[in-house]
Parts: structure tokens; sequence; C-alpha cells
């Protein structure tokens, strides 16, 4: 089967559906992350605590599509920081994917391992938002039949 998605010149396609995001991070309200899944019609929570992030996800997996973890904001610690507290959430990954973004990364990746955080370089460019988001939520994600 093959199926063939066309973009509208001029404007991108919402691949969200208003998905429910929580991003953890200490970003302005207008940063480039929250620009970034805006864009992507998502409906934002922004949240500065680690801990209390993670609680938010421990206490309500159905809550939210997805976790976005700045890990170069002060709140995280880094990249390897984060990856800890990925580990945390290992059994609730099943439910909310994570998506890890970090000057510490090198090589940006795509795991097909759904418990694994999908990792995108900063500074974050908006077609890297856009994949990393699609890839995040493959599994929610439907193709609307044209």
């Amino acid at each position: 089967m093959q199926i063939i998605r066309t973009f509208e010149r001029g404007e991108a396609t919402k691949v969200g559906w208003a998905a429910r995001v929580l991003l953890l991070s200490t970003e302005v309200e207008n940063g480039p992350i929250t620009r970034a899944l805006a864009g992507l019609s998502s409906v934002i929570d922004v949240v500065d605590e680690l801990f209390a992030a993670l609680s938010e996800v421990l206490d309500d997996p159905a809550g939210y599509a997805l976790l976005v973890v700045d890990c170069d904001s002060d709140c995280v610690g880094g990249l390897e920081a984060a990856e800890r507290a990925v580990i945390m959430l290992s059994e609730v990954m099943s439910r909310v994917p994570v998506i890890l973004i970090s000057q510490e990364c090198r090589l940006q990746q795509f795991p097909a391992d759904r418990l694994k955080p999908t990792l995108l370089r900063s500074p974050l460019s908006a077609v890297s938002m856009k994949v990393g988001f699609e890839h995040a939520l493959r599994d929610r994600l439907a193709y609307a039949a044209a």
C-alpha cells in the first residue's frame, strides 16, 4: 500500500489535530519550541520543573499525547539527566511518547522502538520538529482520505 501526502505551498499541513502536549522547559511563552509545537496545531501545557512534569504524566498518562523535553533549559540539567528521567517513565511511554531536544545531540534519532525517545538537535528547525512530532505520534496520526 502506498500513501501519498501532498503539501500546500505556503501553508503547513496540520498533523497534530489539537494533540495535547506537555512541554518541560523554562522558555518564554513565545519561544522557538512553543512556536514550533503551536504551528503543528498542538495544545501546549508548559511546566518548568522536572519532577512536576513527570508527576503530571505518571498521574494521567491518557491526558497527554506527547511529552517534549527541552534538555538545554535550567530545569532539566542536560541530555543525560533527561534520558535518566525518561527511564522512570518506561511503563507510561507506551502511551505517552517523548521527544528530547538538546544541543548535546549530534545525530537526530527516530527510533523504531516506541519505548525510546525521539532525539532532536537544538536549535530546533520547523522541519525537524514536524518530522519528530509525526514520528513520535505515528501510532496516533491517521491519514485523512482525500
